[in-house]
């Protein structure tokens, strides 16, 4: 999942300041730009890790253009900062699900020619791109 982040301009004398709209409360900062979006990877997992220790809802990341207009975020800078939600959705669980057999063989192949999947992470990261356009 890709989180938007918001960041503000920094200067000899002041830090480049980001904010992770997504997830409120999650701010960070950096000397460098490279430094600020580190910083911000970082302070998004900590905050998920809360988040998944609260046994909290995991927040779903908008889009970039979500944000844009937004008044709050004027002549920000915009960038996305990747995580694995994984490991904050909580422990595996099996489950049966039933899938008819030409979509299933469709599946197999990508996951195939993408070595990053398995069959269920596949399924787990499609399922949630579609929970996040709908949120």
């Amino acid at each position: 999942m890709f989180y938007p982040i918001a960041i503000e301009i920094g200067g000899p004398d002041q830090a480049f300041g980001v904010e992770v709209p997504d997830i409120p409360g999650c701010f960070s900062a950096g000397d460098t730009m490279d430094e600020a979006i580190a910083n911000a990877r970082e302070a998004i997992d900590g905050h998920l890790a809360i988040l998944a220790d609260d046994n909290a809802e995991i927040p779903i990341a908008s889009t970039v253009e979500h944000y844009l207009r937004h008044p709050d975020f004027a002549g920000r800078i915009w960038a996305v900062v990747e995580v694995d939600l994984a490991r904050y959705l909580g422990k595996a669980e099996k489950v049966n699900v039933t899938l008819p057999v030409r979509l299933t063989h469709r599946i197999d192949r990508y996951v195939a020619r993408h070595p990053q999947y398995s069959r269920s992470g596949f399924l787990a990261e499609a399922a949630l791109e579609k929970l996040a356009a709908d949120a």
